[in-house]
């Protein structure tokens, strides 16, 4: 074996300083150290935190595209049950017809609005109610009506 240092040494009695700087230089680049590790595991937090909604808003996105095609679905439901030709087939399975020819009055819409004027003008229909066809009767009788209920 090969000795390197004497076995004797002539300075032992000499003390090394400390060196305080050294002592600020180590603080210095801990506190450095912490700071970019504190910014990498933000910035990974950001990431995540990025790639997350990412995923939420692709999510939100295909839920959105399929309600869009239920609405366009349920759109077209509703323009095909209220076509004339299927409100036509209802009817007559519950027993309605066409209307006939006889049935229409044309003159029962301008006598009915001259009624009501006249009515007005006297005072006889009830003011609570200007578009009723209704006169206000006298004490102890009932109201009638001035045009006949259809059946």
């Amino acid at each position: 074996m090969v000795r390197r240092v004497p076995s004797r040494q002539r300075n032992a009695a000499v003390l090394r300083e400390r060196d305080r700087d050294a002592l600020k230089r180590l603080g210095l680049l801990l506190a450095c150290g912490l700071v970019i590790a504190c910014g990498f595991v933000y910035a990974g937090g950001q990431h995540f935190a990025a790639l997350r909604l990412g995923y939420q808003t692709e999510k939100m996105r295909t839920v959105r595209d399929e309600l869009t095609e239920e609405q366009h679905r349920l759109l077209l439901e509703r323009e095909a049950a209220a076509s004339p030709l299927r409100l036509e087939r209802a009817a007559r399975r519950l027993g309605m017809q066409p209307l006939q020819a006889a049935q229409i009055d044309p003159l029962k819409g301008s006598l009915n609005n001259s009624t009501n004027k006249a009515l007005q003008s006297s005072g006889r229909l009830s003011e609570s109610q200007p578009g009723s066809t209704r006169t206000s009767a006298q004490p102890g009788t009932k109201a009638q009506l001035n045009r006949k209920q259809p059946k």
